[in-house]
């Protein structure tokens, strides 16, 4: 069943269900598609605005400048402009980022939820340049790409075409 296909009331009937503890669904593979769905439409709506607006000017959370910080405090020498799927998949970097996303349960919504993050940031999201991440890991590689000017390749991209 698709429930994104069903309009308002499908929509929100996906979102109830999200909303569920993960006990009550088991291994249901409808499950597993609406999250894929939601993280896809998070990803391409971040693309767009990404393009339409100067990403310097972008706030993403209200904890920005606390996650920007304690992101580059915990990860100074990680590339955010071509990311290596091993920064954020192996052993050791899970042992690393496991503490700085828990410093933020409960002060960033979802923070934990599963999200599409690019590789390479001045490339579009597509199978070969993305890596599913937590929303906080997200936060943090965006956030530090929009200050340090990494994104602006998207949008000066996306002006000259206009």
């Amino acid at each position: 069943m698709c429930f994104g296909c069903q309009g308002p009331e499908g929509a929100s009937a996906a979102a109830h269900a999200l909303s569920l503890p993960a006990e009550a669904y088991g291994n249901d593979p409808r499950l597993e598609v609406m999250w894929a769905m939601k993280a896809y439409n998070h990803a391409e709506v971040y693309f767009n605005l990404i393009s339409s607006v100067d990403p310097k000017f972008l706030k993403l959370t209200k904890m920005d400048d606390k996650i920007y910080s304690s992101f580059r405090e915990t990860f100074k020498e990680l590339n955010i402009k071509l990311l290596d799927p091993e920064d954020l998949k192996s052993e050791e970097a899970k042992e690393r980022w496991r503490p700085f996303c828990n410093q933020f349960e409960g002060l960033v919504e979802d923070f934990n939820y599963g999200t599409l993050l690019r590789l390479d940031c001045e490339k579009d999201y597509t199978e070969e340049n993305t890596i599913f991440a937590t929303r906080v890991q997200f936060f943090a590689v965006e956030i530090a790409r929009n200050r340090e000017g990494f994104n602006e390749t998207v949008y000066k991209s996306k002006c000259s075409k206009s």
